[in-house]
């Protein structure tokens, strides 16, 4: 019997951290091998590891998506791979873990296996750099980001992926490695600075296809024409006006939608900062924060005044930012501030962005200086004269029209009661399960986030409900109906039930992605129950993120009871139309240890043990 010790992290450390060291954990135990594994991800370490197993092991495994430390693991074999390829090909891993065992280092042993998990130890690959992003960088953009990184190793190159979105930019790219790279990928769903990537292959794609087609990604990256030599001045300008006219083609299609995104996904942190604070103010009592000087107030001020009055600003900025780049920043926030003081809310926000972000593109390209004067556009000529254009339009033509159909909206929602409320409740739901997290969902939960700072919360009450119940009734049908679904499904099923309670609808993609024709109208179902019921029960959300942890907080929804009825119902329908249309899965041959395992003598009672 062997000893080994294992650390296994991915970048959130949620799903595929914890199925990759189970997976390891069981397989071991079938080889007759001991193995301690210690977990790595955004919730810290898990289990680890100890200097007494560190020096007991005969070989380490590292199945990481991400740097981790391996310095204390110096003498000891070592082999690296992938959390995927542990969680797939567990008996491999190990194996070729312990055909290192009994020689010094990987690299020095000389077993011809070993080169599959670890390629750079064969050969020298060209090294590929990207960059994923999405408005809220949670799921698509590391799920997309360790999809690229499978792809890039399945076809024997090294890959570095910086990922951006609402948290920040993490794993950045250095100018060493971008000046190495073969090939820029960027899959983006919101405005990426490709400034940095001067000289280099630039191939720019949805965050969507990176995740869903990553291998021809890669291949379309690599067949890009290598860039001019930069030996003259024209070639760069016809490389640069090339990238132009792809990039205006690309706009004429999808730019409106990306740059809206970019400007909600820089609004998102006020609204979640001031609307959990205003939750908590009502803790003292729903009109505490009346009193003057008292905590409840300041709560209210923090979060009702500051938080919420930089809102309609940031969306509107960040927009016109998208589309012009740093010249449209003082325009699209004065034109967001302007909109926010007449009363036009989010859609004048919108407005405000969009004309403030054309107009500083337009002066940008067509304002002519002496190359000495150049520097002034960005800095003095493009946000005056932008500014003035936006703020006198949004003041003279555009503020109250737009302010009276905002006014009129949120009359008509908040009037909205019976089979009126529960129509759009069900159909704000269909959008969240529907593409889950992709356009549609994003649409739905604007609309929703939007009509906060016009004291309609209904709308977000339903949204959240809605968009909590797909993973959820995913992880329940796991469990209800284990013989529906592969070893791997089970397993992320418990995975996919944390994120549904945490409103992240993205959990349901990996299982929507393999079976879309009925997961989709399953999830859809249960979603528009749920967001039908919220608007029936006249339920009320005055924060917009959070899930079942908001919950905890008095009065940020009322009435709490029907609304976690409404999640409720809304989970057990998917659930149910799962079971209906869900076929039963065949021998699954990852499975087959496991359950041998949980029951040698039955193979009935192996789903019901692997889900538990």
């Amino acid at each position: 019997m062997a000893k080994l010790v294992a650390v296994t992290a991915c970048p959130t450390g949620i799903a595929h951290t914890v199925m990759a060291a189970e997976a390891l954990r069981r397989t071991a135990a079938l080889m007759g091998h001991a193995i301690a594994v210690e977990t790595q991800g955004s919730n810290g370490v898990q289990t680890p590891l100890s200097a007494a197993d560190i020096a007991a092991a005969d070989a380490v495994i590292l199945a990481t998506d991400i740097a981790v430390d391996d310095s204390r693991f110096v003498g000891k074999p070592i082999l690296r791979t992938s959390t995927a390829a542990a969680i797939r090909d567990t008996k491999t891993v190990i194996g070729n873990a312990l055909g290192h065992a009994p020689g010094a280092q990987p690299e020095t042993a000389a077993p011809q296996p070993a080169p599959k998990p670890t390629p750079t130890a064969v050969r020298s690959p060209g090294l590929l750099v990207a960059i994923t992003a999405c408005p809220t960088g949670i799921a698509h953009t590391f799920m997309a980001a360790e999809a690229l990184k499978q792809a890039a190793q399945a076809k024997g190159y090294r890959i570095k992926v910086e990922t951006q979105g609402s948290v920040g930019a993490k794993n950045a790219l250095t100018e060493e490695e971008i000046a190495e790279a073969e090939a820029v990928i960027i899959g983006a769903d919101t405005h990426v600075a490709t400034d940095r990537f001067s000289g280099k292959r630039l191939l720019k794609t949805s965050v969507g296809e990176a995740l869903k087609q990553p291998a021809r990604v890669i291949d379309e990256a690599l067949a890009l024409p290598a860039p001019a030599a930069t030996g003259s001045t024209a070639a760069p300008a016809y490389a640069e006006a090339v990238s132009g006219a792809k990039a205006r083609q690309k706009e004429t299609q999808s730019g409106p939608y990306k740059h809206l995104l970019t400007g909600v996904s820089f609004m998102l942190p006020f609204v979640v900062a001031g609307g959990l604070l205003i939750a908590l103010s009502f803790v003292f009592g729903i009109e505490a924060f009346k009193e003057p000087g008292t905590l409840p107030a300041a709560l209210m001020q923090i979060g009702g005044e500051a938080a919420f009055g930089l809102m309609v600003p940031v969306l509107a900025g960040y927009i016109a930012y998208s589309i012009a780049d740093r010249p449209g920043l003082a325009p699209g926030f004065i034109g967001g501030m302007l909109a926010a003081k007449i009363g036009a809310g989010f859609l004048g926000g919108i407005v405000a962005g969009f004309l403030a972000g054309y107009i500083a593109r337009w002066l940008r390209d067509t304002i002519r200086l002496p190359q000495n004067l150049e520097g002034l556009k960005p800095v003095l000529i493009i946000p005056l004269l932008g500014t003035l254009a936006v703020g006198l339009l949004m003041v003279y033509v555009i503020g109250t029209p737009v302010a009276a159909i905002m006014n009129g909206l949120t009359a008509f929602l908040q009037s909205m009661t019976g089979a009126n409320a529960v129509a759009l409740g069900a159909l704000l739901g269909a959008m969240m399960a529907l593409d889950m997290g992709g356009p549609v969902n994003k649409a739905a939960y604007t609309f929703a986030v939007g009509l906060l700072a016009s004291n309609t919360y209904t709308p977000m009450a339903a949204v959240m409900a809605a968009g909590m119940t797909p993973p959820l009734g995913l992880a329940l049908a796991t469990m209800v109906v284990p013989s529906r679904f592969t070893m791997q499904e089970r397993e992320a099923g418990k995975a996919a039930g944390v994120l549904g309670l945490a409103f992240i609808t993205e959990g349901a993609i990996p299982f929507a992605a393999k079976d879309p024709l009925r997961v989709i109208p399953a999830a859809m179902a249960g979603s528009a129950v749920a967001g039908a019921l919220s608007m029936w029960f006249g339920c009320g959300l005055r924060a917009p993120h959070g899930g079942v942890f908001v919950l905890a907080i008095p009065n940020a929804v009322a009435p709490l009871g029907p609304y976690v009825l409404a999640i409720v119902a809304g989970t057990i329908v998917t659930t149910l139309g799962l079971m209906v249309l869900k076929r039963r899965v065949e021998a699954d041959p990852a499975a087959a240890p496991a359950l041998d395992t949980a029951a040698p003598t039955s193979s009935s009672p192996a789903p019901s043990g692997a889900g538990r």
